[in-house]
């Protein structure tokens, strides 16, 4: 297995990344990846990409515009709508490579990322496969309803003051990405620190901030207008034991996907342990390629 230093463009930007090459005559198809909320490619995208080319995939781990060696203003920004216009030049650059057949790309998206994968894959036939992984499922509605309508209500008018103030001064205004004693962050909490926070998941192209407007991006995203329009096949793999993600979103999620679709439940205890503990990624990723490998 060898590692090409890649880019390629998405709406005039460069973007940079990975493609993970299994051994030639190993071949099976090709995947693209999108992660967590802030993560680069030597993060949870990279570790995945890396574990499906040994299986035979090639794989793109890749930075969106805004984040790690790509190209893109404002920096650490998320870019929800942008982020779903990358994943679809990713499929375009893999679909040009010589040794990727274009019937065979599938879209593996971990957490925020499974988010982008669907609304990608609602309206590109070129997705072939689905793999949403310790994914979210967001809709604004759930994410009001768990922060609660006055606590949301406030929050919003919080965005709308720090959008004022950037239209005022042209400054843009930063957040953590972590913060382990909670808000404000982009992921509040002692356990998304205890991943991006420590050498466990610190990346060379990681920082520690991201825009306050990012969070607005990520709590007002949708994932169930798209899910019903998902033709290709859809595996969803979740941990049991997620907190930050409840297993009943995943069910949920899963009940409105149309078919063929699979589910499966890894006994974690916790979220991030299917970014990088090898006793739920490897079942993940053995689980996703059989998959890939029936459906492509």
């Amino acid at each position: 297995m060898t590692v090409e230093k890649v880019e390629f463009s998405s709406d005039g930007y460069r973007l940079v990344g990975d493609l993970h090459l299994p051994e030639p005559g190993t071949e099976r198809g090709a995947v693209v990846l999108t992660g967590p909320f802030s993560g680069v490619k030597e993060q949870v995208t990279g570790y995945y990409a890396k574990r499906f080319a040994q299986r035979g995939y090639l794989a793109l781990a890749f930075d969106h515009r805004n984040w790690g060696d790509s190209e893109g203003e404002p920096r650490q920004h998320e870019d929800a709508s942008a982020k779903v216009s990358d994943l679809r030049n990713a499929v375009s650059f893999l679909a040009a490579r010589p040794e990727v057949d274009p019937e065979k790309i599938a879209v593996c998206g971990v957490c925020l990322g499974g988010i982008y994968s669907v609304q990608l894959a609602a309206f590109d036939p070129r997705v072939k496969a689905v793999a949403l992984v310790a994914a979210a499922y967001n809709n604004p509605g759930l994410i009001r309803d768990r922060f609660g309508a006055e606590n949301f209500a406030a929050l919003m008018g919080q965005f709308a003051q720090i959008a004022q103030r950037q239209s005022d001064t042209g400054e843009i205004e930063y957040w953590p990405a972590v913060n382990p004693e909670g808000m404000p962050a982009g992921n509040p909490g002692p356990e998304p620190f205890e991943y991006y926070g420590t050498e466990r998941g610190a990346g060379s192209g990681w920082e520690n901030r991201c825009t306050a407007l990012s969070v607005l991006q990520e709590l007002t995203l949708d994932v169930d207008a798209f899910l019903p329009l998902v033709t290709a096949p859809l595996l969803i793999v979740h941990g049991s034991g997620d907190q930050a993600i409840p297993v009943a979103d995943a069910e949920a999620a899963f009940a409105a996907a149309p078919e063929p679709k699979e589910l499966l439940l890894l006994d974690t205890s916790n979220h991030i342990e299917l970014y990088d503990d090898d006793s739920y990624v490897l079942p993940a990723i053995d689980r996703t390629v059989s998959f890939f490998d029936r459906n492509m």
